[in-house]
């Protein structure tokens, strides 16, 4: 992962993300034309209304998408950062352009049960989606709706997108079959869950406190051995009213069990409690994500 983080930090970085935009819209388009198209699912945001369209006056999905998002961008361009807009557009361009060069994918029918169809498309749509969102990008529609409820209320994106959808999806259970809304909704769940997965890292970070009577010890060894900054907290005893030193600070999952390695070895009788964390933004770590 360093080798693609170093490339991320260089002058190549603008063309590695619009690649993999277009292979995250890729990953995506497949999936609506392996599994979602075939099976008349549906789907939320834009591309539900398009599919919707699609399956009621045989429109053209890809064009509809693209025509819709228009005034999306729009307001985008308005309330969210010009590179996040000019990448998104990037990837609802590629993406709309994907689902008509794939089209040939439906005749396949490669999944007969709804359900597991229901199931493959959430988890290859949430991969390309999540590949996309995690290079500063989306596909238009709802994600950039997506982004603006993010950036002012910090609510993460795979939530968002779910509650709008989810809406949508009920509204069209009116104008389609009920039960292919419903599979809709399982579907949606899965690639919201996998696009918070991918877009936040399965490589997630570990926020770790430690307590022990050897701090300078431990935290020479956490440095010296992996390479993480210490930061001292003044803790105290509420029974004994000691006061000592607690360390705190933020590592890789892989590196938890050497951390505790680490601190076994000093102390076998210090303290360690372990957090997981949404986000880590500074030095020694990278942040590609919106």
């Amino acid at each position: 992962m360093k080798f693609i983080d170093n490339i991320y930090n260089s002058k190549y970085k603008y063309i590695l993300m619009i690649l993999m935009i277009i292979l995250g819209s890729a990953i995506s388009g497949i999936a609506f034309n392996l599994f979602i198209i075939p099976n008349k699912l549906l789907s939320g945001g834009i591309s539900g209304i398009s599919l919707i369209l699609n399956y009621l006056l045989n429109t053209n999905t890809g064009l509809m998408i693209f025509v819709f998002n228009i005034p999306i961008f729009i307001l985008g361009y308005k309330f969210v950062d010009r590179e996040f807009v000019f990448l998104s557009l990037i990837g609802m361009m590629t993406f709309s352009a994907w689902i008509e060069v794939f089209s040939f994918l439906r005749e396949i029918h490669l999944v007969q049960d709804v359900m597991l169809a229901s199931i493959y498309a959430g988890v290859l749509n949430g991969i390309g989606l999540g590949i996309v969102l995690r290079n500063r990008a989306s596909q238009g529609g709802i994600d950039i709706i997506a982004v603006i409820v993010k950036k002012y209320f910090s609510l993460n994106i795979g939530s968002t997108s779910m509650i709008i959808n989810t809406c949508i999806v009920i509204a069209a259970s009116f104008i389609t079959n009920l039960n292919i809304a419903m599979y809709t909704l399982i579907s949606m769940y899965i690639s919201s869950t996998v696009l918070d997965k991918v877009q936040q890292g399965f490589d997630r970070r570990k926020s770790v406190m430690i307590i022990t009577d050897k701090e300078k010890q431990v935290a020479e060894e956490i440095f010296k051995r992996l390479v993480r900054g210490i930061t001292y907290l003044d803790g105290e005893g509420a029974y004994t009213g000691d006061k000592k030193k607690v360390i705190y600070c933020i590592v890789s999952l892989n590196q938890l069990a050497k951390l505790k390695q680490i601190v076994r070895e000093i102390d076998e009788q210090a303290f360690i409690t372990v957090s997981d964390t949404a986000e880590v933004m500074g030095h020694g770590f990278t942040n590609r994500g919106i």
